[in-house]
Order: C-alpha cells, then sequence, then structure tokens
C-alpha cells in the first residue's frame, strides 16, 4: 500500500493506541481477581442502561447495509441480544480467574522448586466485521485474563461496536480501572488494519480475526505477530447408517436453520447410503418446509427433489439457508469427504453405534468434534466458557473457542535457596 498522509496519521494514531495498551495492561496484569469481577459487572450495567444509544446507533447501521445481505443477521442487535451481551460479561465475571494458577510444578534434585504459571497475553487485537457483540465479549475476555484489547470494527456496524465500547470502558472507569484496557479503533480507514497487522510498533502482541475469507487470509498471510484465526466454518453433519432418524431431522435442521449466519451453522449434509432411502427423504422435506435451499450430488438427487451441487457448493461456506448434501458410503466415506473439505471447525456425526461415534471422535481433525448434537453448539457460551473471542481452527497454542483460558501464556517461576551451576 502506498504511503499517504491518511496512512501515516492511522499508523501514529494504531501506535498512540497501542502504548495507552501497553501501560493499561501493565495495571490489569497484576488487578486482583475481584477487582476485575468489579470491572466486568459494571461494564454490563453500563451496557443494560444504553440499550437505546445502542439500538438507535444499530439502526444507523444497518440503514446503510443491504437488505440481502447474509451479514445483517450478524450484525442485527434487539433487547434481547443486548441483554445477552449484558450476561455474557457477566458469565465472564463468574468464571475462575485464569492469571496465576499454577499450571504444573516440580522440585530438581538441586533442590530448586520450579512452578509453570498463567499469565496474560499482553495486549490482544481483534479485527472483525459485521459483529457488535464481539466488542464486549472480546473486551470482558481479554480484562479478566488480564489482557488489554484494541478493537477494529467493520466499518458497517462501526457506530454500534463504538456505542457498546464507551460502555465498556465506561464501567472500567467506574470501577477504578484504566479504560484504556479496552479501545476501539475510530476510524474505518483500512489502512488501520495494515497497522495493527504490522503490531503497533510493538504495542500488540496478538490478532484475532473474526470474519469472513478475504480478512482472515489477509491477517494470516500480513501479520507479523501471532494469529488466532479460522479460515471459514464448513461444518458436516454425517447421518450414519445407525442413526435414529427423528434425532436426525432434529439435529439437521437446527444445525442448518437455527442461524444460518453463524460460523457454526452446517453447510453440507452427509448421508450414508445404507440408510440414504429412508432417511434423506423425510430430512430434505423437514430442510425444505424450514426454508432451506437443497443442492444435492447425483447420488442424493436421485433419492430426493434438490438442485444439483457443484464441485464450488461443498467448499462454500453459505451463511445462508442453503446446504449442499452427500451420499456417502458408510464411515469411510464421510471421514473421506471431510477430510477433503472441512475447514477443521466443527463436524458432527449422529449415529446410536458407539463404536462408530468414538471412531468419528478420533478420526476427525477438527477444533469441534460432536455426536449426536447440532453445530449450533459450537460457541464459547453454550461450552461454559462465559463468551468466546472466536473459534481457532489452527493446532498451535488454542483451538476450538477462545476463551479466558486461551487468552493466556505462562512463565517459570523458580525458587531456589542460594544454588549455583557446577
Amino acid at each position: 500500500m502506498p504511503l499517504t498522509r491518511d496512512t501515516l496519521d492511522t499508523d501514529a494514531l494504531v501506535a498512540e493506541m497501542g502504548r495507552k495498551a501497553r501501560a493499561a495492561q501493565s495495571t490489569l496484569a497484576v488487578t486482583p481477581s475481584g477487582s476485575k469481577r468489579a470491572a466486568l459487572a459494571a461494564m454490563a450495567t453500563e451496557v443494560r442502561r444504553s440499550v437505546e444509544a445502542i439500538l438507535q446507533a444499530n439502526a444507523a447501521d444497518l440503514i446503510d447495509m443491504d437488505a440481502a445481505s447474509a451479514f445483517r443477521d450478524r450484525a442485527m442487535l434487539s433487547a434481547d441480544r443486548i441483554e445477552a451481551m449484558a450476561a455474557a460479561i457477566e458469565a465472564v465475571a463468574d468464571l475462575p480467574d485464569p492469571v496465576g494458577r499454577v499450571l504444573a510444578s516440580w522440585e530438581r534434585p538441586n533442590g530448586l522448586r520450579i512452578d509453570r504459571v498463567a499469565t496474560p497475553l499482553g495486549v490482544v487485537g481483534v479485527i472483525y466485521e459485521s459483529r457488535p457483540n464481539v466488542t464486549a465479549d472480546a473486551a470482558s475476555l481479554c480484562v479478566m485474563a488480564g489482557n488489554a484489547v484494541i478493537l477494529r470494527s467493520g466499518s458497517e456496524t462501526l457506530r454500534s461496536a463504538t456505542a457498546v465500547a464507551d460502555c465498556l470502558r465506561r464501567g472500567l472507569a467506574a470501577a477504578g480501572l484504566p479504560q484504556d484496557a479496552v479501545q476501539l479503533i475510530p476510524t474505518k480507514d483500512r489502512s488501520a488494519v495494515g497497522a495493527m497487522l504490522a503490531g503497533a510498533h510493538g504495542g500488540i502482541d496478538v490478532i484475532v480475526p473474526r470474519g469472513g475469507r478475504s480478512l482472515v487470509e489477509r491477517v494470516q498471510s500480513e501479520a507479523r505477530v501471532p494469529v488466532f484465526a479460522h479460515l471459514e466454518g464448513l461444518c458436516h453433519v454425517f447421518i450414519h447408517a445407525a442413526a435414529n432418524l427423528q434425532m436426525a431431522r432434529d439435529i439437521v435442521v437446527n444445525a442448518k436453520m437455527r442461524r444460518t449466519g453463524i460460523c457454526g451453522a452446517a453447510e453440507t449434509l452427509l448421508v450414508d447410503s445404507a440408510c440414504a432411502a429412508t432417511h434423506l427423504p423425510v430430512l430434505a422435506a423437514a430442510l425444505d418446509d424450514a426454508g432451506c435451499e437443497l443442492r444435492g450430488d447425483a447420488r442424493a438427487q436421485a433419492i430426493a427433489p434438490m438442485a444439483a451441487a457443484t464441485e464450488e457448493d461443498f467448499v462454500t461456506e453459505y451463511l445462508a439457508p442453503v446446504i449442499s448434501i452427500a451420499v456417502v458410503d458408510g464411515l469411510e466415506g464421510a471421514l473421506a469427504h471431510i477430510a477433503r473439505y472441512s475447514s477443521h471447525h466443527t463436524d458432527a456425526i449422529v449415529t446410536e453405534d458407539a463404536a462408530v461415534a468414538e471412531r468419528f471422535l478420533a478420526e476427525v481433525d477438527s477444533a469441534i468434534v460432536m455426536v449426536n448434537a447440532s453445530t449450533q453448539f459450537a460457541d464459547g457460551g453454550e461450552f461454559g466458557m462465559g463468551a468466546e473471542i472466536g473459534i481457532a481452527t489452527g493446532r498451535m497454542h488454542a483451538r476450538g473457542p477462545v476463551g479466558v483460558e486461551q487468552l493466556t501464556t505462562f512463565k517459570y517461576q523458580v525458587r531456589g535457596a542460594g544454588q549455583t551451576r557446577p
């Protein structure tokens, strides 16, 4: 990107936010658990006090959005969703403080005692699209884990995110903690993303992107600091020959249609050829009745009415009421299909065969693997983590929902009694 005055100004802005975040984090890192919980309670209170202001900001954002956008549901707030946001902050406050946990402890023959102790990551940069609730989720998780956070909202929901962030900062101040532990970049300028990826001149320690493929690919390509990321949620539900049909029907409809715009929504239905003749017509009819468009391979089309699926369908995260369907030959066929197409986010099996279920759990290489449950449970709140800052599908440090424990690292504390090394 060529350097312009605007780019330089944005870089300076992000660098200054990084300096403020670093200073705030040094305080937060040693803040007692009770004080952090009090701050989170105050943050939740401020969100509840500001429902009308948040809704007004959100309404202004929605006016500028395409009514047919798949991201509109993610962006839309209601009184109930704002209450859920406040409740999630309180749920995080109820979690055990992850900072200071002794992860392992041992004593050496020379008398040295070594403890591996959980510590905050530092300053977390979160880049996200369309979801104003991420503002509160990310901030509350970071505060509880002793981290400062710099937030970069999608431009389409900047007003909503700003209204929420203002509440969180007021809550911090009311509890006597530094407001700069939570900062939202106030510009839509895309160069701000580049400044964050460069590390904000040492002000950011880790980046968490939450958005579409283009955003996450850019982050993974350009970031000069570690990244917790997933490309997309290409989630599968496999109906095994030993599946209970009623259970399969309920799970499939919920996994696809409860909320189509979330990353845990099922995008592909796999049906065992051994039960396809009996199960697929029922499943297809239930999805159709729920308003879902069906796109199937040739074997699926021969069994139930649906449009033809292309290769592209099986690699598409629709985030819409559309599902791709394939008939596969048993567990082996399902494992092969998932290995080829899955984004390693969440994959599920419906079966009454315990041995098959255990093989699926062991052999599917995804961050979340489920048996007889909807993929829509792929959520930090549903996991009892209070909230999540994202779902990580990589293999380093964190995998699956990223909550307070995953937002810590560790250090070794070594206690001696005058030992010297020979």
